[in-house]
This record gives structure tokens, sequence and C-alpha cells, in this order.
């Protein structure tokens, strides 16, 4: 068994005593700027999560893994970063983050943070040194510049595009051109200079140093790069470059998911491994199942987000194959699954795994959400089911900010309050992903419904007074109660990291057990289903006459 937390018994044991806490924790994700505002500036900040972190001590999470809070001109939310070793003024100071971290730890919570090491911002020292030095010193080798094609270098050096749209290459006045896989603001790093290696190594002891106990690695996939000449073109492959790995061969594509990849994270595993817990790691990694496994391997980042998890689908088949596939591949590295439904990234569950299959996101999000129109209360049931499924699984979850309030995506934010810079980088094509970022209420009334005291960053719809945690706490039945519970509860489940699927499940549904007789049921079919032997100790949603009711699932005990 794990040891227990002394302070809170109900807690397991974080500290040294239990390095492996990682494995089987729930991680509750901040999305800074939208968590809590204590300066009324209408944009999130450290203190004003220090002053919440009993909510999240309430929920019963294991830890808080912080989205960016570096220096940063928000060209992409604060994944452009101008120094990794300190805090945007706007959300604090360095004090500020200690307080925090202090906090966290009293209340029994582990501490992660966001690490952007494939890009820097380029109001970045590095980059204004390597744009005054002009071509070919050493402080541009630091980043990707190249000289253009064409007559007098006025084409790009290849066809490579950026995730955002639009080239992946800008041109600077001496006429040479930077890589930026996203938008122009964020150039590449050129991660086969040892200063940069160099330099990260020592932004991870900085944060470790300072009590943080993991990271969570953006864009872990894309910092090796082939930077032999010529550089290759992509052809036909270059606009859906993260779509294509799977029909290339392993290591092959020019700046995703190659070999020398794994190299600079043995050598960051080296540095974790210098601390007592040694500090844990999480990829984010957009790559295929059978490549992502080796970024998780014990020698390397430890964990992998699980991607086709959140892409899928709700249905059943889909799901247990997906759960199936990670939880072996996970064995196969010596690593634990993750589970994810929602981040800051992707459309919130309560409203997309009402989408239809084969919806486009994008055409959904510029029709307000009314093409096709969707039923929250629907939405809330299915996301409600869905969280007590993920919750059952053997691993660790990674819970984003909000669902614990069955939030759904605000999909009809008006054009002219987006703030991501996708909308303008495509030419307002994909509005992008401000309406899973929009601040979060915590009460029923107020100009920000309890989230600053005056305005938000962007605005929030007035259905979310019903959602605000003082509309839920205490509430029998609530989304936020249901959480509660089976957070508790989940801890029984702990145990091992494996599951047994049921011989005979009924069609839709998704059936096992785990140790000492505990079993999930989820009815992702249409019809109610009868109550397979044993008590229920928590549904997602009330019983049907004694039958498991259409989006709903039930755990059981023996």
């Amino acid at each position: 068994m794990t040891d227990r937390n002394p302070d809170r018994p109900d807690l397991p044991d974080l500290s040294s005593k239990n390095p492996d806490w990682w494995r089987q924790a729930v991680v509750y994700q901040i999305y800074p700027r939208s968590f809590a505002d204590a300066d009324g500036d209408g944009l999130g900040d450290l203190r004003g999560i220090t002053r919440r972190l009993n909510h999240l001590a309430a929920l019963g999470v294991d830890a808080l893994w912080l989205s960016p809070f570096y220096p940063s001109e928000l060209a992409d939310g604060g994944y452009d970063v101008s120094d990794h070793r300190d805090v945007d003024p706007r959300l604090g100071t360095l004090e500020d983050f200690d307080a925090l971290a202090a906090e966290a730890h009293r209340l029994g919570l582990k501490v992660i943070v966001d690490l952007v090491p494939n890009h820097s911002s380029h109001t970045h020292v590095w980059f204004q040194e390597a744009l005054a030095a002009g071509p070919g010193s050493p402080a541009r080798d630091r980043y990707v510049f190249r000289d253009g094609r064409g007559a007098q270098g006025e084409l790009p050096p290849t066809d490579w595009q950026s995730v955002f749209g639009g080239s992946a290459w800008k041109r600077v006045p001496d006429g040479q051109w930077y890589l930026h896989l996203f938008a122009p603001e964020q150039p590449d790093l050129n991660w086969s200079n040892e200063e940069v290696r160099a330099d990260f190594r020592t932004t991870l002891r900085f944060w470790s140093d300072r009590g943080v106990d993991g990271f969570r690695v953006d864009v872990a996939h894309a910092l090796a790069k082939d930077l032999t000449e010529p550089l290759r073109d992509l052809g036909d492959l270059s606009a859906a470059a993260e779509q294509v790995l799977d029909d290339m061969p392993p290591g092959s594509h020019p700046y995703y998911d190659r070999d020398e990849v794994h190299e600079i994270y043995r050598d960051w595993r080296k540095v974790f491994d210098t601390y007592a817990p040694p500090r844990m790691a999480v990829a984010e990694a957009w790559v295929p199942n059978a490549r992502r496994v080796l970024y998780a391997r014990p020698d390397e980042l430890g964990q992998a987000f699980n991607f086709e998890y959140l892409q899928a689908g709700w249905d059943a088949d889909e799901l247990r194959q997906v759960i199936t596939d990670a939880l072996t591949t996970a064995r196969t590295a010596g690593a634990s699954a993750t589970w994810v439904l929602s981040n800051h990234d992707v459309v919130r569950h309560a409203s997309r795994l009402l989408l239809p299959p084969g919806t486009d996101e994008n055409a959904w999000l510029l029709s307000g959400g009314h093409a096709p129109a969707i039923d929250p209360a629907k939405g809330l049931r299915r996301a409600r089911a869905a969280t007590l499924l993920m919750l059952a699984l053997p691993g660790s979850s990674y819970v984003y900010q909000g669902e614990e309030l069955g939030l759904p995506e605000v999909a009809d934010l008006p054009f002219e309050v987006l703030q991501d810079p996708i909308w303008e980088q495509t030419g307002h094509v994909r509005k992008g992903r401000d309406g899973c970022r929009v601040p979060l209420p915590w009460t029923t009334t107020g100009p920000s419904y309890g989230f600053g005291a005056g305005g938000a960053w962007l605005p929030q719809p007035e259905s979310f007074a019903a959602y605000a945690v003082e509309a839920q706490d205490g509430v029998e039945g609530s989304t936020l109660e249901l959480y509660r519970t089976a957070l508790k509860l989940r801890r029984k489940l702990l145990e091992g990291e494996s599951l047994t699927w049921a011989a005979d499940s009924p069609a839709g549904v998704l059936d096992f057990a785990r140790h000492d007789g505990w079993r999930c049921v989820a009815n992702l079919s249409g019809t109610a289903l009868p109550l397979p032997p044993g008590e229920v100790v928590l549904s997602s949603a009330p019983l049907d006459d004694g039958r498991i009711g259409p989006d709903t699932t039930v755990w059981l005990a023996r």
C-alpha cells in the first residue's frame, strides 16, 4: 500500500518516501491567466492561484500543473517565453512562485511546471543578440537561421509550414530567414548547439531547486532537427506535417520525432535523478503511439500524454482498443499510462463528446456552436460518464481546470475578442483555442463571477453562473461533488497498473475490473442495461429504475 500523508490521511504520501507518486496521480492543469485574478487587472496571476489552492486540496487531486507563467508577449498564450527562469510581472514575481509552491506542498500537492524548450520568444535576449550579430555568428547558431532560395534569397529556405498556418520561415532585414514552427514570435532554438543544451540544464535545476516536482515538456517531439545542408523539402507532406508521421519511416521527418531527440531527454534524466525524489516529466509528443512510448522510458522523461484517448470518440469499441493499447505500451516502456479528456488546446469534452463523428471542429466553432447545435445537459451527462470512466483506469489522470465544474466550450466568442494567434495567422480561417481558455467562474455574481474584482481578459457567458464553484459546493449530485467523491474513492483503486475486461459485455458497454472486486461499467449505448451484481458506490447519473441508463458510468464494489 502507498504511505499516507500524516497531515492529510486521505492522501497518498507524496514525499521522498514515495518516488513513484506520479504513476497513479491525478494532476490538475492550471492555465494561469484564466484561473484566478488577485490584483483585478483581468488577467489571472500566481497570487490568485495560491488563494485558490484550497479548491484543489478539497477536490482531492495529487498535483497541479502550471501552464506557462514566464515573461511573455502572449503571442501564443504564454508559450512565447522571453525568460525561462523568471515570472511574467503581470502574473507576479519569483517570490510569489515560491509562496505558491510552499502552500501547495503544505496542502499535500506536488507542483509541475510547463517547460517550453523548442523555442523562445523573439524578445528573448538571445534572439535579440542573434539579430544584432548577423549571419554566421555564434549568437545566430543558437537558433535556426538560413539563407533564402531564389536569385536574391527572397524565397524561404524550405517549404516547411508553421503549425499556426503559413510558412515556418520569417525573413529578417539582413536577408536571412529564421525557423518558427509556431508563431513568428516563437523562433525555434537549435538543439544541436551545446550552449542551448547547457542553458536548459540550468533551467531544470533552477526550478527543481525552487521546489518544482516535475515538468510537462511542450512539443517534446520537435527539438531535434535535421539541419544537414541542403535542408529537405517535405513536398505534399508539408501542409500536414504532424499528421503524416504514420506514413513515414520512423525518425525520417526533418523536424518531428527524430531519433536524436532521445539523447536530449537521456541527458535531462541525469539532472532529474540528482534530486530526491527524482523529478518527473511528461512529454507532449504528437507522434504515433508506438513511437511516443520511447519518450516515456525510465531513462528519459518517464511519461507521455496519450493523445489517442483524448481524440477518441464516444464509442465503446474505439475506447476499449485505445485503453488496451495504452496500457500495453506503457507497460512495455516501464511507465504508467496517462489519460486526459480536456486541456488548453482542445474543445472541452462536455461539448466535444457530443459532436457527431467526422465533425469539423473549426467549422463548428466558426458557427458559434450552432452547426450542429448540441444539448448542454446531454453534453454534461456524457462528460460526467467519461470522467468516471477515466478515473477508474490505472495510471495518471490529467484534469483540466473547470472540467470539475462541467464547463462546456464557449464556442460563440465574438471574433473581435479572440486572442489566439491562430485566428490572425490563418487569415481568420481557424478560430483557435480561446473557447476552452475562458476564465473560471467562482461565484454566481460579480463582473467576472469571482475570477477577479473586475472584468476578465476573455468574456464569460451568463451561463457560467450556474457552473460556478459557489453554485455547486456542497450540492448533492453536482459535478463538483461528483469529482470530489470520485477522487476520494479512487484512492482505493490505486493498487496495480492493470485491469481485466469482462468477457461478455454488451455492445456499446465498457466493463472492467480492478483489484479487490472494484468494477467499472460505462454504458455508451443508447439503451439502459441491467445493473451487474455488486454494490453501487458511485454513479455519474441517477440509475434508471435500477438500470444503468445511456451515457452513464457506475463504480461497483463486491
